[in-house]
Formats: C-alpha cells, structure tokens, sequence
C-alpha cells in the first residue's frame, strides 16, 4: 500500500539518495533507520541464506515500529475494526510474539519466567493500562533486539522442542517470523492509513 513517493525504497537502486526533511535538512533518526534496513535488504540481494532472512526480518520489524511514529495515545488504541487489532495492540502482540518464539522456544525459559500469557492468543492483544506509545515501541525495539541475540547462537539446522511440532528449526522460526511481522505490518498500514491518511513503509 505504498504510495508514490521521491524516497528510495527496498527495491530503489544502490546508491539512492536518503531521505531528506522538509526544508532540505537531514531526515529524522527514525527515518534514517528505516532507510537502513531497506537498504540492508537490497544489499543482501545475492547474500547467503540466513542474513538475507535476518535483514528482511530486521526491515518488517522497522516498518511495524515505524507505523506507530506520530500517532497520539488515542490514535494508537482506536479500534477501527472489530477485532482487538489495534497499532498498540500489535505493538504489544508482537512483542510477545519475539518472547515466545526467541526466549521460550529458543532460549529455553518457562513461560511463567517470561510473563507470557499462553491461556489464549487473544490475551497478546491487550495493551497495559500505563503502556504508552512510546513505552510499548521501545519494549518492542527491545525484545527485536534480545531475540537477534539468542538467534545469533545456534545455527539454522538447529532444532528445538515443541508442543505442538515437536520439532522446529531456527531456519523454521525465522521464515516464520518473517510472515507473522509481515501479515502484522499490513494491518498496521491499513490501520494508519484509517486514521490519518498515511501509507509507505513509514509512519
């Protein structure tokens, strides 16, 4: 759902100009980042099998924080359609998400350790009363950060446990991240563009 746009995106030749704000200055830090991981992706074009996983998992996981960018706490917690999904909530659910795939499944830890609620999906969907936007975009940046660090230590052929596979390798997880961040990011954009009009990768 990207609209036209003068910025480089993922498939913009090396080599594009990055962004620039209004007024010709430098394009916020946000931004910035953004662009990054749209350019790791398109540097990765001929990588080997696991960073180009990785960098098109690190690229959805910007676009998900980004879309949160410049919406109030209100516009963060409307619901606009008539299930839970809300740009908080996907910030909340996605988080939760990294824990269990990244800190349970692969890191070993009990559920209870991690304050995860199992009993039913929908629970990932509920957003802390005192969560603001700004506190839920950072445990999420947060938690993206802390499974690349637990990813980093096994190999894609390793395998974990599970209850209801038995058995997954990182190689799995990771291209499973890949859809469940990218389905997440749709709904995100159709979610902002209900509420202010904005479309793109970006917020």
């Amino acid at each position: 759902m990207d609209e036209p746009s003068s910025d480089p995106g993922p498939d913009a030749p090396a080599g594009a100009a990055a962004p620039q704000a209004e007024g010709g200055g430098a394009a916020p830090a946000d931004d910035r980042a953004l662009r990054e991981a749209q350019r790791a992706v398109l540097a990765r074009a001929v990588g080997a099998e696991r960073e180009t996983a990785e960098a098109f998992l690190d690229y959805l996981r910007r676009v998900v924080a980004d879309k949160a960018r410049g919406l109030t706490e209100e516009q963060a917690r409307r619901r606009l359609v008539p299930s839970r999904t809300t740009v908080a909530g996907l910030l909340r659910h996605l988080t939760l998400v990294e824990r269990n795939w990244f800190q349970r499944v692969v890191g070993g830890r009990s559920a209870a350790e991690l304050e995860l609620p199992l009993d039913t999906a929908d629970d990932t969907w509920d957003v802390p009363a005192e969560a603001t936007l700004a506190s839920l975009t950072a445990d999420y940046e947060r938690e993206c950060a802390r499974s690349r660090e637990t990813a980093a230590r096994f190999g894609l052929d390793h395998v974990f446990g599970h209850e209801e596979a038995e058995r997954l390798s990182l190689r799995w997880i990771l291209l499973h991240m890949i859809e469940e961040t990218a389905r997440h990011a749709g709904h995100a954009d159709i979610l902002r563009e209900q509420t202010d009009g904005r479309t793109g990768d970006g917020g």
